[in-house]
Order: C-alpha cells, then structure tokens, then sequence
C-alpha cells in the first residue's frame, strides 16, 4: 500500500487516517510519552471534540445508544478494562437499556483524547454491522399502481411460472412499493429525531428550490412515471432482483438530483453511508429475498446481513421480454419519509418515524 496515501475513515462527521505504518517495538523503551503530559494527544487533534478540564484532571462526554454499550464493555468487561488501563482513564458507562452518555475522565488530556478516539473507532467499527432500522423512501404504493402491480403478477405467473424459480413468494407487497433512497441506522429515539431535523433542514436548503416552492402553492409534487423492469445482476437467466424503473413524467432530472443531494446531506451528518456515487431510481417489485423470508425488507443495492442470505435465483429472460414495457402508472411524489423497517401503518405502508413534505 502507498503509505503516502492512506485510507480514510469517517466517524461522526470527522475524517481519521489510518496509519499503515507499523513502528518497532523496542523491549526496554517505556511507554510514559503514551499519556505524559497533558498538552499531547495521541490518538486524535483535541479540538475534534470537547475535553474539559475539571478539577481532577480532564473529561470527556461521548452520547452512545443503549444497545451499543455492550461493545464498549466486552466479554466480562475486558475491553472496557483494557481500554482503561492502555489510556489511563476511567470510564463510566451507562446501566443497560439506560439512554445516557459515557464519561471517560483522566488526569491527562491525551489520555481521555485517546479514550475518546478508541470508542468512537470502536462503536463505527460494530455499528456497521448492526442491520439497519430504518430508510429514506418514496411511497409508490398509490391504488392505481398497486391495482397495475397485481395485474402484473397475475400475467408473470400465467406466462412464466414454467421458467425456473418464478414463484408467487418472488413478488413485493403491493402495499409497500417504494424507491429506497439509502439506509440508516438509528439505535434510540435521539438518532431519530436527528434524522427528522435534517430531513426539515434539508427541505429549507434545497428541496424547495427544485419543487419551485412558493408561499402561494406551496412545492410541487414531483410526477413519475413507474414503466418497464429491468434486473440488477449480470445474467438474466439468474435473476435476484426485477426492478420497475421510473422516470420523470417531464423528462427532467429534479427526482434523481433531489435523491442525490439528500443522500449526500446524510452521508455528511455520519447518519447515512455512501453505497453509491448517485442513487439508483428502481422499484423493486421481484426479490429473491421474498423467497424465505416474505417480511425481509432489505433494498437490494444496499449492504446488509440478510444480503448474505442463500438465495435461489430465477430465470428472468422470458419476464424482461414480455413485459419490457409493462405501464405501472403513474405517482405524485409529494413527500420523503424516514420510513421504519419491517414494519407497517394502516395503510398497509412502512410506519413513518418522520417525513418531508412538498406541499
């Protein structure tokens, strides 16, 4: 690797370089520069986050959800252990299922510096492998739509249910047909609400302006036309996931830069990770995924733990042929939610944590 350029790492809204350099150890030098004195950091510039100086030293607060704690602690606390004694810091740490923050304090700067660094490495580290919880969506789940989408597996299973795989247990709900704009993972009502104040902010800073926002008519919703499948993988014959793709009634580009500039705000804030250089616009309507576990929720371009799953792939050639032009309908998107995973409202769509509306 080029030691010139390391790799980046993003946590919390701050960017870490990742050291590819290993120093010699030498077995008589003491480690006492590790935490010597208070105007060193090791791990970290201090001015990333707030240090405070107390009257017994120093001490950090870092807010952390609940279900997190756990990582932080270790198999009978010897992470926590450990990270006390290599940073010479004590850390206190919240009961479990307690909302709180961790307070790490010291008797030198660095050494709560380091501390902090360490768990915020730490918690990316495993909260990347939490399943996500909830996702920017566009609801397409409009009567006409649903109503198309129906007739639409009816005829897949009349002319294709020969070709291998195609089964009813294949096909979306109808109730939950939507656009994933990017995954999130929100552990505690705190993270929720923060999601829900960017979504407004967001709506303030650009949203408006595309939607041509005006006190007397309020935004204008954004009508798409759901037209045509088309299949996410390199052969056809051995399908995972038959998207609808949808398309801008107007031919103009405002949905794709509306779902990219909101994903792009998120992806800054530390709630969201970059998956993709844009958003890809389709409409899953056939997943694989469905097959075993009918409530599986997982959008297809995004990672995930149940994207690891088994998964028995289906012939697709015959469906793209004959319905390559299949006519869903069309949609007024007049609103972003924050939708809520493996879930539902009255109307049979995800529950909504929070949302954006254009009007």
């Amino acid at each position: 690797m080029d030691v010139l350029r390391p790799p980046l790492i993003r946590i919390g809204g701050r960017v870490y370089r990742k050291s590819l350099v290993q120093e010699q150890a030498f077995p008589h030098e003491e480690e006492e520069d590790f935490c010597a004195g208070p105007g060193d950091c090791a791990d970290e510039p201090c001015g990333a986050f707030v240090v405070e100086e107390t009257e017994r030293g120093f001490q950090c607060r870092v807010e952390v959800p609940s279900p997190l704690y756990k990582y932080i602690i270790g198999k009978k606390g010897e992470t926590k252990k450990r990270l006390e004694a290599e940073t010479r810091t004590s850390i206190s740490i919240p009961k479990p299922g307690v909302e709180g923050e961790i307070v790490i304090t010291g008797q030198h700067r660095s050494g709560v510096t380091s501390a902090r660094t360490r768990i915020d490495v730490l918690l990316d580290s495993f909260r990347k492998k939490q399943p996500f919880t909830h996702f920017l969506s566009f609801a397409l789940n409009q009567p006409a739509v649903q109503q198309r989408f129906l007739q639409f597996k009816e005829e897949v299973l009349e002319k294709c249910s020969k070709d291998h795989g195609v089964s009813s247990s294949l096909f979306q709900n109808p109730a939950k047909l939507h656009l994933t704009l990017g995954t999130l993972v929100l552990l505690n009502e705190q993270e929720i609400q923060k999601a829900c104040d960017l979504l407004q902010r967001c709506k303030e800073d650009f949203v408006e302006d595309f939607l041509g926002f005006s006190q007397v008519t309020g935004g204008q919703p954004l009508t798409v036309e759901v037209a045509g499948v088309e299949y996410m993988n390199d052969d056809p014959a051995m399908t995972d996931v038959l998207y609808a793709k949808v398309r801008m009634k107007d031919g103009s580009d405002r949905l794709q830069m509306v779902a990219d500039q909101l994903v792009e705000r998120f992806v800054a804030s530390g709630l969201m990770r970059k998956e993709w250089d844009r958003v890809k616009l389709h409409a899953t309507v056939m997943n694989t995924l469905f097959r075993k576990d009918p409530t599986e929720e997982q959008n297809s371009t995004m990672t995930g733990k149940s994207s690891f799953k088994e998964r028995e792939s289906f012939n697709g050639q015959n469906i793209l042929k004959v319905f390559e032009n299949f006519h869903f309908g069309e949609v007024q998107l007049d609103s972003v939610r924050l939708s809520q995973r493996f879930s539902s409202d009255a109307s049979g769509y995800y529950a909504t944590s929070g949302q954006l509306c254009f009007s």
